[in-house]
């Protein structure tokens, strides 16, 4: 039977836009979308829950059920709205476990000198307080989330509310993000080689993803005179760390790519790249690097993080690295060994296939239904 979904996205960009639109496009319920643009961020989540009311109050969607995103103010949308229907709350991510930047006067919190702003984080708690359900985008966020909440609550004078922390494992659950495969099939054309193998880094150009660790690894194999070609993709801003203004200039002869890719560009780069790396200090799910995976790119990630979740066991020891040392050691076989390591690429992009929307949206179907009823 099909139902009424409405997916409020307050932030609708990046991730959370491609998660939003590819649940809507494989569902088979009816999903309406309701969202802002993808800026200012921080008063999304304080104001962004006002304007998205008084958007449902006109439009009355008369949802089955709603699904918001973290960066709504559940507990606003819900007072201005009383709908009268199950939210679930869908965690992203979320602002009480995002890692601080060493820099304090760059970054995403450097108007509070790099510190965290709790009020935040408390948004996010009474949200997942005033839903009925809660889903994380990975075990690694749901347990990471939970572990921090009782520390959190205990900076406040007395009523620490700390029994509110079972009661929020109790009702939450993991919903992987789904990745919308048939989008990255291979271009009617293969793609040739050309030349020295591809190294790929598809991220955000931000701190918390350590383009300090992947450069240094890149400029120690450069060092040795061992041979490759890097693409810098990437959604990246106006704001971005120093270290790409740096290797724009220290690997100038191994660059063939720099900036933002258009779709068509980028599948292209996924096909190519024999190697994708991770430094990342954050990842939550790791959606960039699952689609290297899926077109047949070998990855070196750390072992920790999200990261040991998308990747199975067996292929732990080559793919997932314990420091930089490790991440050095498996870079270079991977670069002296690039029929091995195409073969387990080849391998792992087959483990992808449980992320496909076609897979994934079925699931989502029968969660959210069952869990509302």
């Amino acid at each position: 039977m099909s139902a009424k979904i409405l997916l409020i996205s307050p932030y609708h960009g990046g991730s959370h836009r491609a998660w939003a639109t590819g649940y809507q496009q494989y569902s088979q319920h009816q999903v309406q979308l309701l969202t802002l643009p993808a800026r200012f961020w921080k008063w999304r989540m304080h104001g962004g829950a006002v304007t998205l009311a008084r958007q449902y109050l006109a439009e009355n969607p008369r949802p089955d059920l709603i699904l918001a995103t973290d960066m709504l103010n559940v507990t606003t949308f819900l007072a201005l709205t009383r709908p009268g229907v199950p939210l679930h709350l869908y965690m992203h991510e979320n602002q009480l476990t995002y890692p601080l930047p060493a820099n304090s006067h760059s970054g995403p919190m450097r108007r509070q000198k790099g510190e965290r702003d709790l009020h935040y984080a408390f948004i996010n708690y009474a949200s997942m307080l005033a839903a009925d359900h809660v889903h994380f985008n990975s075990a690694y966020h749901r347990h990471t989330f939970l572990a921090e909440l009782p520390r959190f609550l205990r900076h406040f004078p007395e009523y620490n509310e700390l029994d509110t922390v079972a009661e929020l494992a109790a009702r939450s659950s993991v919903l992987p993000v789904g990745l919308d495969l048939a989008r990255l099939a291979p271009p009617a054309t293969p793609v040739p080689p050309a030349g020295a193998p591809l190294i790929l880094w598809n991220q955000r150009w931000e701190y918390d993803k350590n383009p300090a660790g992947f450069f240094h690894a890149l400029y120690t194999i450069a060092a040795e005179g061992i041979p490759f070609r890097l693409a810098l993709c990437g959604e990246n801003f106006r704001r971005h760390p120093t270290e790409f203004n740096t290797a724009l200039t220290r690997l100038r002869d191994q660059i063939c790519h720099v900036g933002y890719a258009n779709e068509a560009d980028y599948r292209h780069l996924l096909h190519e790249a024999a190697i994708t790396i991770s430094t990342a200090h954050h990842e939550f799910f790791g959606i960039s690097i699952l689609e290297a995976i899926a077109c047949h790119t070998f990855p070196i990630l750390p072992h920790r993080l999200s990261y040991p979740e998308l990747i199975p066991p067996p292929f732990h020891h080559r793919c997932l690295y314990e420091n930089q040392g490790g991440l050095l050691q498996r870079l270079r076989w991977a670069l002296a060994n690039p029929a091995g390591a195409a073969t387990i690429a080849t391998q792992l992009a087959q483990t992808v296939t449980r992320f496909d929307w076609a897979t994934l949206a079925p699931v989502y179907d029968t969660t959210l239904i069952q869990m509302a009823g």
